[in-house]
């Protein structure tokens, strides 16, 4: 292969590689801000750092196969740097050739930038449907359901600023407008939409544009109250909790409200379709792990002893774990974004780490991380090859995949829930109450348990919380603080059965004498 051929478009302005591998291997070391390989020898050790015991310190592995082979490589693969001895690495093609895969996002080859670059920035109609996997139908009819204008549409007035020809067109653009910077978001509204056009289609109703406001009512209805359905059919919409009620109305109200803003529709049937943010204002968290279960959980990932072999991903179990139980994210957010080059570690200080992260809305927050977080990152980091300090402005995924460059949100779901079921193994004998709450647990009950210790436990200032968790509101916050009743049960005794007050004590005092 020619690096030269392969254009970084990372870059301002976008340049190509070098034409030789070596140096195409070095502008990625530089680019990306890790190792991407190195062939080591004695001689070159000794150059490098003056001594054997300097080099013993700063490249134990490479030291240790050099005293028993010619020749040590370090190349990058799949999220860490491997060593091993020259005559089983890969060569250095090789490795270039999987990193410009693992990041083709960034590095595209020649031939296909400058397509892209000539390409017409519209959107076909026909290519609309196909950007969005989540409106890909299954059938011709779905499809055809999906591609039409209602009674309510105006496809063709001058007042659709849309420019939108069909439901999926402008389906498309909603999302676009009012999802499109979070690609969680995107699936949120997803998962409520067809939902919706489930409903739908069991009663041959449609487009969505056709719906009246008596149809969209009687589909609240539906919400609230189920439907039921058979074994050949299951229901389009089952008994569902009030939150997901309140978001699925949300939805739909929010898309018939765009549509009618920007003038595709000509009138609103969703109008009060939804109670809006009145939902959010009562928000009570209920999925709460006790302490002294989370503290079990701590204990077992400490006596965790698992052979040589698995070592590395028993680290990555324990930073995962400490990420969620001391930075309180959410699920998605320790997942790795190329576009962001979010989430990201920095060492203000030795000891003084910060967790910069991708939050909801796209909204960067930073979170301080305890020294016991610190402490089992740094183990984590120098198993993987990495220096234990993160380097400034490093750009590498802070948690990597085995079979990629970085692991995403349903691996990092996976490794929560498997510290959760083995933990709960453990407590089935004894405590099966405790073990059963365990199983049903998720991430994202670790960061109720990181919100709780704030407001709760250790009474930290609202916004300040509300900060670290990345609350829009601070009500939601403060809600945390409803979930608890010993501070306003000691405010109570305090109150009632504390010292009597002075006027009380002058009462008694009468009360004694008779007066």
């Amino acid at each position: 292969m020619n690096p030269a051929d392969w254009i970084d478009t990372a870059g301002v302005p976008p340049r190509p590689l070098p034409a030789t591998v070596a140096a195409a291997l070095a502008y990625l070391a530089e680019a990306l801000g890790h190792a991407v390989y190195a062939h080591w020898t004695l001689a070159r050790v000794k150059r490098r750092y003056g001594s054997l015991a300097e080099a013993k310190a700063a490249q134990p592995a490479v030291l240790k196969l050099l005293l028993a082979h010619d020749a040590a490589v370090e190349y990058w693969e799949r999220g860490r740097l491997r060593t091993v001895p020259a005559d089983e690495a890969p060569s250095p093609e090789t490795v270039l050739t999987r990193l410009l895969h693992t990041h083709r996002r960034r590095f595209r080859p020649a031939a296909s930038s400058g397509k892209e670059a000539a390409a017409p920035t519209a959107v076909e109609p026909a290519g609309l449907v196909a950007a969005n996997p989540w409106l890909v139908t299954q059938s011709p009819a779905e499809h055809a359901w999906l591609t039409r204008a209602g009674r309510f549409a105006q496809p063709h007035a001058a007042t659709n600023t849309l420019g939108a020809a069909d439901d999926a067109q402008a389906l498309i653009l909603f999302l676009r407008d009012r999802a499109g910077r979070s690609p969680h978001t995107v699936r949120a509204y997803g998962t409520e939409l067809r939902r919706l056009m489930r409903w739908c289609g069991a009663r041959q109703l449609g487009p969505l544009s056709d719906l009246t406001r008596q149809q969209l009512l009687a589909y609240r209805h539906t919400l609230q109250h189920g439907q039921r359905g058979t074994d050949a059919a299951p229901p389009p919409v089952g008994h569902l909790s009030e939150a997901t009620r309140t978001r699925a109305l949300a939805v739909v109200a929010s898309l018939y409200r765009y549509w009618y803003d920007t003038g595709y529709l000509h009138a609103n049937p969703a109008a009060g379709l939804s109670a809006g943010s009145r939902a959010r204002a009562g928000f009570a968290p209920t999925r709460l792990i006790p302490p002294a279960l989370l503290a079990t959980c701590d204990a077992w990932l400490d006596a965790w002893e698992p052979d040589a072999a698995n070592m590395l991903t028993a680290q990555r179990r324990r930073a995962i774990w400490a990420l969620y139980r001391y930075a309180g994210v959410r699920l998605a957010e320790l997942a790795w974004s190329a576009d962001t080059g979010l989430p990201r570690l920095e060492a203000e200080a030795p000891g003084r780490w910060t967790l910069y992260v991708c939050g909801k809305g796209r909204k960067a927050r930073a979170i301080p991380l305890p020294t016991p977080c610190v402490a089992v990152l740094r183990a984590y980091r120098c198993a993987r090859g990495l220096p234990a300090d993160p380097p400034v402005h490093e750009a590498l995924p802070v948690i990597h995949g085995h079979k990629g460059e970085a692991l995403q949100s349903a691996g990092l779901y996976r490794e929560v829930k498997a510290i959760f079921a083995a933990v709960a193994d453990g407590l089935q004998a004894r405590e099966p109450a405790q073990a059963l709450l365990l199983r049903a647990a998720s991430p994202h009950w670790l960061r109720h348990a990181y919100a709780r210790t704030l407001v709760v436990d250790h009474q930290v200032p609202l916004p300040a919380a509300q900060a670290l968790l990345g609350h829009a509101s601070v009500q939601t916050t403060a809600a945390y603080a409803r979930t608890d009743l010993s501070q306003l049960r000691a405010f109570v005794e305090q109150t009632f059965t504390g010292p009597l007050r002075n006027e009380d004590c002058a009462f008694e005092n009468r009360k004694r004498n008779g007066l």
